[in-house]
């Protein structure tokens, strides 16, 4: 996709959100499965049924997908096609990779030590680029793509999140 492909696709949307900024809030849902054969948990994605359980490091085989490593790959995920997005519309020939990575201390998420987090103390993203930018082009280009990126400011941020149950 090129530059003016790019923006004729979303012209009509920021039209629309600019004369009805209602009509911008979307609500993204994700549902998961507990069918009690195990500890795991089938959460249905756009295109197949995936199914997470417990890291190595918990106890789990490896055969199953770990949600903290989901999260960075959600990460790497938005990361890629924001970064392709903002290039595309500065017209920037850019191509490589995205990696993510997060240190865990295990021993809060097993309760061995109440003084260990729960959760990813550091993360971090890296892009090895190959562009013929330059460094002004560059910095405008990440500084757009950690502007936005949905899954970063969301990490950055840490929105407020509720927690609820119903029982049958």
């Amino acid at each position: 996709m090129d530059t003016a492909a790019l923006k004729a696709m979303q012209a009509p949307l920021k039209a629309q959100y600019t004369e009805d900024p209602g009509t911008a809030l979307v609500t993204l849902k994700a549902e998961g499965e507990l069918d009690g054969s195990g500890i795991a948990c089938k959460v249905r994605t756009a295109t197949a049924l995936s199914e997470a359980g417990l890291h190595p490091a918990t106890g789990g085989d490896g055969t199953q997908l770990c949600s903290g490593d989901m999260l960075l790959e959600a990460l790497v995920a938005c990361a890629g096609v924001t970064l392709r997005a903002v290039a595309t519309a500065l017209d920037l020939q850019v191509s490589g990779t995205v990696h993510a990575e997060g240190d865990l201390d295990f021993r809060g998420t097993l309760g061995v030590a109440k003084d260990a987090p729960v959760g990813f103390r550091d993360i971090r993203l890296n892009f090895a680029l190959d562009t013929t930018a330059d460094a002004d082009q560059i910095a405008t280009l990440m500084k757009l793509t950690e502007r936005y990126c949905v899954v970063l400011q969301t990490i950055v941020s840490s929105p407020k999140t509720d927690v609820t149950v119903t029982t049958a």
